[in-house]
């Protein structure tokens, strides 16, 4: 079971999604030193202690997120970072 969970609506083309989607994972990457692969849809990343996955759906991505045990007190910390970041890059450009 995941330790974070974040559902982000957006109203962008499959592609729009994937970018969005790799702008949340080279974030991650930068902030938290993880490393991802796509597979197909589903961006997959791991580090020691942190494991998860952002899948783009028409109109949801969906992030999990496994933390370790030296990891689980900075859940809500990372959670609030996270879903801003995803908010800010899968809005509608406008």
């Amino acid at each position: 079971m995941a330790d974070i969970s974040i559902t982000q609506q957006h109203q962008l083309t499959r592609d729009s999604a994937i970018a969005a989607a790799q702008t949340v994972a080279d974030k991650m990457a930068a902030d938290y030193d993880v490393a991802s692969v796509w597979e197909g849809d589903v961006l997959s990343f791991t580090r020691s202690g942190v494991a998860g996955t952002l899948a783009i759906d028409v109109h949801e991505a969906r992030l999990d997120i496994t933390l370790g045990f030296l990891l689980k007190s900075f859940a809500p910390m990372i959670q609030e970072k996270v879903t801003r970041n995803m908010a800010k890059v899968f809005a509608t450009p406008g």
